[in-house]
């Protein structure tokens, strides 16, 4: 089993532009999309960060919401996704560079 790290979707609410510019000039989080105004007019983004880096994104005027656990989701995904070429003909031969094996 690998030991890949987790990575949050979150999504990064700031009370105006200024202040989410400046927390992404500073964290630069690794963002999806663009800046979103609220009929509040606060500011938001979603990011994909580590529980850490979540965590370091909030401050005075910042608030950070989970919105799923986006390494759940992709081993999901990838659970999801099956094994072999189901296009290639039942007596297919395989070609390359490679040693035959037997599947045990």
């Amino acid at each position: 089993m690998s030991t890949a790290r987790q990575l949050l979707r979150v999504r990064v609410t700031a009370k105006d532009a200024e202040t989410l510019r400046a927390l992404l000039r500073e964290a630069r989080p690794d963002v999806g999309g663009r800046p979103r105004q609220g009929e509040d007019g606060t500011f938001s983004i979603e990011a994909y960060a580590s529980p850490e880096e979540a965590e370091a994104l909030e401050r005075e005027g910042v608030l950070v919401t989970t919105i799923e656990d986006a390494t759940a989701t992709g081993r999901a995904r990838q659970a999801e996704v099956g094994e072999g070429d189901r296009f290639a003909p039942d007596d297919a031969v395989p070609r390359g560079l490679a040693l035959k094996v037997k599947d045990a």
